[in-house]
């Protein structure tokens, strides 16, 4: 694998601002995955791991001012929205802290010997251990929050799991000074630098996943690059898991009540939602099912008012901005298929919001139409107009699985009239969140967050937002029949570290 320069890219000129590092080779690889694999143990310690996190978190805010001018620098998400995300990024950080030091992922469960049960039951006692090294592969559209010291490094981290760290191309500069930051923070509390590696490069990438002492991996992405990272991980002598989120489009079903009732306001709440960020989100909205008639024309009109008015953006890179602009291109020109709002260039190094609209019907069976059907990323949706409810029905039993999906409800269906259940019970085989009379983008850090969905939406069932997101990095080992000076710690009978645990079915706190 002969190592190339990284350079930083400016998105607004597409021109290379400076070198930053040069790309891994596969012995560079193996070292940071042996050094990380070599950390394990400094991370044993809840208490070390916490204090480890919260003053990752110190540092980044203090380092917050160059870090954002960084971000933006190779980024052009701007200095607000940068701001933002950094802050979500330290939230994360002190939440798994949290996390740890509660416990209460460690699912703690013991079962004392119990001669009456058919079959009895012996001693045994079960927790979860921490798998080992995780590969974490950086995602362009959130340089903070899911790159370098984002939620999989975080959970991770929190989970007892090294990390190694395949930094994205499009923000190398920043990656470095954030694993800069995070290595102080490690070395404060006596965790080798090593906790936290990092990589250049698409051969790095690839000699990631395939590394014996890999024991796991997270990636966000594009459909393409992550299902080769996942049948690589799958094809391995020994399988790893592979929590890859890698595209949706993110339905949007509008009832004929619910327009009747607020058109204008659900349109400018769309133009909002797909075109912030640059239309740059995972959760953006990119299929809109609406009646056809007059409500519908309403909420057309609102949207295109609204989409008219949004000013043209810098997408992340140049090679995304092609991506758009042919995708949007190729879409238009199928049979049908209006432009109210023409997506497209805004100029030399921006792109354009807008809409297209197609009839419902060229969605409801297989044909060209079908590209309709597949994420664009960037500032564009589809509005595929319906013409009753059982053509609504049919589009939607033709989705691939999202990470979301949205129904706009009448006031009476939100109170259990008409179709509000049944649309609800369509909607849930195809997303990991469902939201009604809201909108996808925005995605809180809560314990109830769920941040995944069927493929390809994801790979797997889990969560990459949110605490149960630590559960990916973990798996369940259970003692049996072991003497009491033979166990760990947390499996001991006087909870000396003072767990909430499940003792012979009851719950203690």
């Amino acid at each position: 694998m002969a190592a190339a320069p990284v350079w930083s890219v400016d998105p607004r000129t597409g021109k290379q601002r400076e070198q930053v590092a040069v790309e891994a080779t596969a012995q560079e690889v193996d070292a940071a995955v042996r050094a990380a694999h070599a950390a394990r143990a400094a991370l044993a310690d809840r208490t070390v791991r916490a204090a480890f996190l919260r003053t990752a978190a110190e540092q980044l805010e203090a380092a917050k001012d160059g870090l954002v001018e960084t971000a933006d620098a190779e980024s052009a998400l701007g200095p607000t929205r940068l701001t933002g995300e950094l802050a979500r990024t330290c939230y994360q950080l002190r939440a798994f802290a949290d996390i740890v030091d509660e416990g209460a992922f460690l699912d703690v469960i013991i079962n004392h010997p119990d001669a009456t049960a058919t079959p009895p039951i012996p001693d045994l006692r079960r927790h979860k251990v921490p798998l080992g090294v995780v590969a974490v592969y950086s995602a362009s559209n959130f340089p903070f929050a899911f790159s370098v010291a984002g939620g999989d490094t975080a959970s991770a981290l929190a989970a007892g799991c090294p990390v190694v760290v395949k930094a994205h191309p499009d923000h190398p500069a920043l990656s470095e000074l954030v694993a800069k930051v995070l290595r102080r923070a490690a070395a404060a509390h006596g965790v080798p630098e090593g906790v936290v590696g990092l990589v250049h490069g698409f051969g790095a990438g690839v000699e990631l996943v395939g590394h014996p002492l890999v024991t796991a991996a997270g990636f966000t992405g594009s459909v393409r690059g992550g299902r080769a990272l996942f049948d690589a991980a799958a094809a391995r002598p020994t399988p790893i898991p592979f929590h890859g989120e890698l595209g949706s489009l993110n339905p949007v079903v509008i009832t004929e009540a619910a327009a009747a009732e607020r058109a204008e306001a659900i349109g400018a709440g769309l133009a909002g939602s797909m075109t912030l960020g640059v239309g740059q989100f995972c959760v953006k909205p990119g299929l809109v099912l609406a009646p056809s008639g007059a409500a519908g024309d309403r909420l057309l009109k609102s949207l295109t008012d609204a989409v008219s008015d949004t000013d043209a953006g810098v997408l992340l890179d140049h090679r995304m901005r092609d991506n758009f602009l042919a995708g949007v291109a190729e879409r238009a020109a199928l049979p049908e298929v209006d432009s109210p709002v023409t997506p497209g260039a805004g100029g030399e190094h921006t792109v354009s919001a807008g809409f297209l609209t197609v009839p419902a019907a060229r969605l409801t069976g297989e044909g060209a139409h079908d590209l309709l059907l597949e994420e664009c990323f960037g500032p564009v949706t589809v509005i595929a107009r319906y013409d009753d409810d059982a053509e609504a029905g049919a589009v939607l039993s033709r989705l691939p699985g999202n990470l979301t999906a949205t129904v706009h409800l009448s006031a009476e269906e939100a109170a259990g009239e008409g179709r509000g259940p049944e649309l609800l019970a369509e909607l849930t085989p195809l997303a990991g969140r469902v939201l009604v009379d809201g909108w996808p983008t925005g995605v809180a850090v809560a314990a109830a967050q769920h941040h995944g969905g069927p493929y390809p939406a994801t790979t797997s069932t889990s969560t990459s937002v949110g605490g149960t997101a630590i559960e990916r990095w973990l798996r369940p080992v259970a003692y049996q029949g072991v003497p009491e000076a033979l166990l760990p710690a947390e499996l001991r009978d006087d909870n000396p570290l003072g767990l909430p645990r499940r003792v012979d079915g009851r719950l203690e706190r």
